[in-house]
């Protein structure tokens, strides 16, 4: 299939990824603004960074499963992310022109979530502290932060792909993914502001201007998954690997596997 055909039949899921990200970043960035500008109250009543980071870490973890769980999530895959999305074409489980237009939707629907967030909160999320909730590394330094997306995106990878390819474990891809989610926040942000996903950074690069490290988060997030894939594909074979969806449900479509749900 062709890029105007991929384009004619898939549109839904594309616009379907873009809604995704654009959601997830509407929530980080309230999040950000409301727990790290002082022009709320919330840094004030709770003045611990560390728990602050555990507070952003439960509500973007319940807003990744609220959005892989959601019925637009269960029929685009949810991917998300641009590395995700990679992964999945590296694996053969979805084709190169839907992996291209994923990720341009990825990009564009995070990009506008971060100016929807700029338009609607103005300062108190584009100055510092919050700068448009932007991923930069940090005390530790660059090659730490490095070190850090390579790991964490390596082990989300191998942990959904083992989950979303056993049938006990399927359901709970999402859960999984949320906790993973919430307990990177909570733990690794310090060292690199906990990106994980290129088009992630990229929406709040570009409206900041803020571009310096940006190869970190465009780079290790990519190879950290393609290396946790890999080491699935070492454990498991490739016949035990699931769909390019993290939950494939009975009633949506899937343009990767070309599944189409039985007529009632």
């Amino acid at each position: 299939m062709g890029a105007r055909d991929s384009l004619r039949e898939h549109w839904p899921e594309y616009l379907m990824e873009a809604w995704a990200l654009g959601t997830f970043m509407v929530a980080a960035g309230v999040a950000a603004t409301v727990l790290g500008s002082p022009l709320w109250p919330v840094r004030e009543t709770v003045p611990g960074e560390s728990l602050r980071n555990v507070l952003a870490g439960i509500s973007m973890g319940l807003t990744a499963v609220g959005i892989i769980h959601s019925p637009w999530g269960k029929r685009s895959g949810a991917h998300m992310n641009p590395a995700v999305t990679v992964t999945f074409l590296r694996l053969g489980k979805t084709h190169a022109w839907d992996a291209l237009f994923y990720i341009m939707a990825q990009t564009m629907g995070g990009t506008l979530g971060v100016l929807l967030v700029a338009a609607l909160l103005g300062a108190a999320f584009t100055k510092p502290p919050v700068i448009y909730a932007a991923t930069l590394p940090g005390p530790a330094g660059p090659v730490a932060a490095f070190i850090a997306e390579l790991v964490i995106s390596g082990a989300l990878m191998f942990v959904l792909l083992v989950f979303a390819a056993s049938a006990r474990l399927a359901g709970f891809t999402g859960i999984a993914a949320g906790c993973l989610v919430a307990l990177y926040i909570s733990v690794e942000s310090p060292l690199s502001g906990m990106s994980m996903n290129p088009a992630r950074t990229f929406a709040s690069a570009a409206p900041a201007g803020i571009w310096q490290h940006f190869w970190i988060y465009l780079t290790a997030p990519t190879l950290g998954m393609l290396v946790g894939a890999q080491l699935v594909l070492a454990l498991r074979g490739a016949r035990r690997l699931a769909c390019a969806k993290w939950l494939h449900p009975a009633n949506a479509r899937c343009i990767h596997c070309g599944y189409e749900p039985a007529l009632t």
